[in-house]
């Protein structure tokens, strides 16, 4: 019995040893995989890179991501040199091109112990640039090196890997909340309508018969200034003849001109009188007046309308074949440079409105928004009394046509007020929402992100205001939050996917 015991107790031992080794190989091999992240912004790149731990004497390889700030695509065309400096000395490598765009691979062996920093020097074409990463500390040893940087790894079992390689395949981009006076937002829909002084109405400037120049004019059609546009014809009329008047006016001009020529030279002989000459000069002059404005704005046989600006045809109150009269109008014709949004708001945001100092508006036929600032009594007016078909208070901005948006349609408008009060806000297209809760995600690392619920409350089409859950220091994803939510559905992620070390 006690040898059976003996044996037990033995293998009980030899199985605890067995297990304490195992243990031991495998912490040894996990020190092995321990890379510092190292994350630095200068203001045109972002720097994200995995290092070895640094030990004074031992090589470590740094696998560095660069991404230009302006687009959040990865860096290319560039040599990039990176100096390890502790105190006053350093080691420094140059890599002419990157191994695959945005990913460079650095060896370094510091020289010495102690606090360093690391300093990137990027030189492209379009000019010379530094990223610095501050904080850096060369260990004496590789082992204090590993235990030092096993420690600060950013560990979260929630967190989703999103590695710089799949952010650079899409429209994509981090930035960090902005803390700025956010105010009162009055949401409202506008009707878009012309300006005043942005349409012109054609009219006949004589009676006759309508001939379109053109097979067609149409609605919405791009007109120049000067372009024939239709004809009114008065030939075939039997009253009111134009080409009768026209041959009319041109034989009194002729008479009226030789019977002056004549005068002139009777009055140079003093055979008729000064009073005489008057009558025959005043007779010329009126014939004249008569002649070359029917002569240049007619023809022997009609009116040539032609558009008068460049602009679109509004709408076209004739069809070809149409008797006009004189004066009556004949198009619409919309010049397309200035517009007036015209919306009506609760009455009780009537003593908010006097505080409006901006507007975002959003075309509702192509999501876009377009900001109209700053507002003020030349381009925004608001109505003092209500109005008694729906007890609102009607509200007009005035906006040129560069926002892209079609007369007759409709569009969303936020006005925004001032604001005493600094808040959090972010970008829409930061925000994820499910089943109505917000989220967004903050990011750990720039391969590590946190799904993160926020409250949300007032939103100006462009940006929303946090009231809850975030802090003007947590970097969030601005762009491109659903390509992470994407990733996460597919499953979790090796953190160095695609990487090379």
């Amino acid at each position: 019995m006690k040898k059976i015991s003996f044996l037990v107790s033995a293998f009980l031992i030899l199985l605890a040893g067995c297990k304490n080794k195992s243990t031991a190989d495998l912490q040894d091999h996990d020190h092995e995989d321990v890379y510092l992240q190292l994350v630095a912004y200068s203001e045109d790149f972002e720097l994200f890179a995995e290092a070895e731990p640094f030990a004074a004497g031992k090589p470590s390889t740094i696998l560095a991501h660069f991404t230009s700030l302006s687009d959040f695509k990865p860096l290319e065309e560039s040599s990039i040199t990176v100096s390890l400096i502790t105190g006053t000395k350093g080691v420094r490598q140059t890599i002419e091109k990157p191994i695959k765009p945005g990913i460079y691979v650095f060896r370094l062996t510091p020289a010495v112990a102690g606090k360093a920093r690391i300093v990137f020097g990027i030189k492209n074409p379009k000019g010379e640039f530094q990223v610095t990463v501050p904080g850096i500390f060369v260990y004496g040893d590789s082992h204090d090196a590993l235990h030092t940087a096993e420690d600060q790894i950013i560990e979260d079992p929630n967190a989703i890997s999103f590695t710089k390689e799949q952010s650079w395949k899409f429209d994509f981009a981090t930035d960090f909340p902005a803390y700025d006076f956010f105010g009162q937002v009055i949401r409202t829909v506008a009707q878009v309508v012309p300006a005043q002084s942005d349409e012109i109405i054609v009219s006949a400037k004589a009676s006759g018969k309508v001939i379109f120049t053109d097979q067609f004019l149409l609605d919405g059609q791009q007109v120049h200034t000067g372009q024939n546009l239709l004809r009114i014809s008065g030939s075939e009329m039997a009253d009111n003849n134009f080409q009768v008047r026209f041959e009319e006016a041109r034989n009194n001009f002729t008479r009226t001109k030789a019977e002056y020529e004549r005068s002139v030279s009777l009055a140079e002989e003093r055979i008729i009188s000064e009073k005489d000459l008057l009558q025959a000069k005043n007779e010329y002059e009126n014939t004249r007046v008569v002649y070359e404005n029917l002569l240049r704005n007619f023809e022997p046989d009609g009116q040539t309308v032609k558009s008068p600006s460049e602009g679109f045809v509004g709408q076209v109150f004739v069809k070809s074949g149409d008797y006009v009269e004189a004066g009556q109008a004949l198009l619409r014709l919309n010049l397309n440079k200035m517009l007036i949004l015209r919306a009506t708001v609760r009455q009780k945001f009537l003593s908010d409105l006097p505080g409006a100092v901006s507007a975002n508006v959003r075309g509702m036929h192509d999501g876009e928004v377009y900001t109209i600032s700053p507002l003020g009594k030349d381009n925004f007016s608001y109505g003092k009394v209500v109005d008694p078909d729906n007890f609102l208070v009607p509200v007009s901005i005035v906006a040129g046509n560069d926002l892209n948006l079609l007369p007759g349609s409709l569009t969303e408008i936020f006005l925004k007020t001032l604001s005493r009060e600094k808040a959090i806000s972010v970008p829409n297209t930061a925000l994820l929402e499910e089943q109505g809760n917000h989220y967004v995600f903050v990011q750990l690392t720039p391969e590590l992100f946190e799904k993160r619920e926020i409250r949300v409350s007032a939103t100006d089409g462009i940006r929303t205001k946090v009231s809850h859950g975030l802090a003007a220091t947590d970097r969030i994803v601005t762009r491109g939050p659903i390509w992470i939510k994407l990733s996460q559905s597919s499953g979790a992620l090796d953190p160095h996917a695609g990487h090379v070390h």
